[in-house]
């Protein structure tokens, strides 16, 4: 009869391989032991090393590529999304575009899959070595993918208008009633964004 093998040593087999993976490439940073102890004591060095392999995890689908075109205006970029509603704020006074000419950007759409306050989302961002998406690349992206945030909100924290009262908005993409949408929505560090959302983000 055949040796039934133990659940348990197969487990600390594959534990033992990860461990010595992440080792080597330690070493070959030109890291330590002394670095790698810091797996065991400092909690935010875990979080990250946790946030980049659940970030591998997502689809190809995450990731676009678009070509944002800085010689239009806010408001021919808007129109080339073609939505049925667009928040008043959003205008060419409060967000001038910030670009020459045209460049393509890869963005990529990340999931907390949490409720989030701006201030976590930036930092999530942040861990994964993105960058929030502006006002200019939420637009281009919208126009090129018109049904992507029918599915859900899509975010750009990279551009922010202060109003007169010195309240902070950001734009974010929506589908409500049937018809595509072009909001603002506060930024202040505690404003929490549901679980559903999408942040927009950049590759440094």
């Amino acid at each position: 009869m055949a040796r039934k093998k133990s659940e348990f040593l197969k487990a600390a087999g594959k534990m033992w391989s990860i461990m010595q993976a992440i080792t080597n490439a330690v070493l070959e940073l030109g890291g330590g032991d002394d670095d790698l102890h810091r797996l065991l004591t400092d909690s935010k060095l875990v979080k990250q090393v946790a946030e980049l392999i659940m970030f591998g995890r997502q689809k190809a689908s995450d990731t676009y590529r678009v070509v944002v075109d800085y010689g239009k205006t806010l408001t021919e970029m808007i129109k080339l999304g073609k939505y049925a509603w667009v928040n008043d704020d959003i205008s060419d006074k409060h967000f001038p575009v910030q670009g020459v000419g045209q460049q393509e950007a890869e963005l990529v759409l990340v999931h907390l899959n949490k409720d989030a306050t701006t201030k976590e989302a930036l930092a999530h961002l942040d861990g994964l070595g993105l960058k929030p998406a502006s006002i200019e690349h939420l637009l281009a992206f919208g126009a090129a993918n018109p049904d992507v945030q029918r599915e859900f909100p899509i975010v750009a924290l990279g551009s922010v208008w202060v109003d007169a009262f010195g309240n902070r908005s950001c734009p974010y993409l929506n589908f409500t009633d049937g018809e595509r949408k072009l909001f603002l929505y506060w930024f202040g560090g505690d404003g929490h964004w549901g679980a559903c959302c999408r942040f927009l983000a950049v590759r440094k």
